[in-house]
């Protein structure tokens, strides 16, 4: 096969990406370099002619504090791209963020992209395409519970069963992985985005108060929790109370927020178990001794390890750094392309 020698040219200076493409955040990997970018997957357009203004933790600092003409949204819902144009430019931004210290004006880099394992072929490829717009030489796709059982240092290549459970912003990915592949997945689109929306609705019909994404978010972070703490928190929220339409702080506790949270744990718990009854029995007798590891940003949530521990019956344990295992997985495909291609996502050729 004859080399196209501008690609040969660009290979040899262009930096390899690898992204974790999320819902709340996105990640990028750069081949040598470890993670460079870690932004809010937010951008701030214009709305009349669709330009974008800001892009990343400026664009999250606009939230709900616009004027008429402009809008700050996430192009991406649930793990998969809602705005196709918007996911583009910020992609488009971010690996040029990611080439400022390279030699090459016009970046075209290798890249990997994490992808939800329930993704549709629309999905797939939408990501794809706006990976290749936003000015890849090569796009690759990995499914996100492979690429952070990968940065886990899970041994998914080994003949015995690892688990993973990848709790992002919009979705919740689990595989049971054995000898390179996956033996059991689910994908649930109920993560750190549900547990937000979970809390504002909680505290809007206990306290009729309103608060903003943002301010459940510090929320949760805060005092969230899933299992009962050593020394239950309090926290002062802000917002609008809804009967006499002032502005309003009150005091809630975690015991509170626990309460709110009750649901998509409770989701999560019973998709755990869901997949772990559908999983043969030597993988589990593996499961039991090596344990199921948690990722993604979510899965920080106080007392979550704890609580899925109790509710499963086998230890549960947070890998290190959670939130950037998907990046650094993608990573690790770059680093050995030829020898970790298995682990790729193939796409359906497009009939001619």
């Amino acid at each position: 096969m004859a080399i196209n020698p501008l690609n040969w040219l660009l290979g040899l200076f262009s930096l390899d990406i690898g992204i974790d493409l999320g819902t709340a955040n996105t990640l990028v990997n750069v081949r040598g370099k470890g993670i460079v970018i870690n932004e809010p997957s937010w951008v701030a357009i214009e709305k009349r002619t669709k330009r974008p203004l800001a892009i990343g933790a400026e664009a999250k600092q606009m939230v709900g504090r616009t004027p008429a003409n402009v809008v700050a949204i996430r192009p991406l819902r649930d793990g998969v791209i809602s705005e196709f144009d918007i996911t583009e430019k910020m992609l488009e931004y971010f690996i040029a963020k990611a080439h400022e210290q390279s030699i090459v004006p016009v970046p075209r880099p290798r890249v990997v992209v994490g992808i939800p394992s329930g993704a549709t072929e629309v999905e797939k490829r939408a990501v794809y395409d706006a990976t290749m717009a936003a000015g890849a030489r090569e796009a690759f796709l990995i499914e996100e519970p492979t690429a952070a059982a990968l940065g886990a240092m899970l041994p998914i290549g080994e003949v015995r069963g690892s688990m993973i459970v990848d709790i992002g912003g919009g979705t919740t990915e689990m595989a049971v992985c054995s000898m390179g592949g996956i033996v059991v997945s689910r994908s649930l689109r109920v993560a750190g985005d549900e547990m937000d929306v979970d809390i504002i609705n909680y505290i809007r019909n206990k306290h009729n108060l309103l608060i903003g994404e943002r301010m459940a978010e510090q929320v949760k972070i805060n005092i969230g929790s899933a299992n009962p703490l050593k020394e239950e928190k309090t926290m002062t929220v802000r917002g609008r109370n809804l009967v006499r339409g002032l502005p309003e702080a009150i005091e809630i506790s975690s015991i509170e927020m626990r309460e709110a949270l009750t649901n998509a744990v409770s989701i999560i718990i019973e998709t755990m178990k869901d997949a772990i009854d559908e999983t043969p029995p030597e993988l589990i007798a593996d499961l039991m001794e090596e344990g199921i590891c948690l990722a993604g940003g979510a899965s920080q949530l106080q007392g979550l390890a704890e609580r899925l521990s109790n509710e499963l019956r086998m230890r549960v344990w947070l890998a290190e750094d959670p939130m950037t295992c998907v990046a650094r997985g993608a990573g690790m495909i770059l680093e050995d392309l030829d020898n970790l291609q298995q682990f790729l996502v193939s796409l359906e050729r497009r009939p001619v």
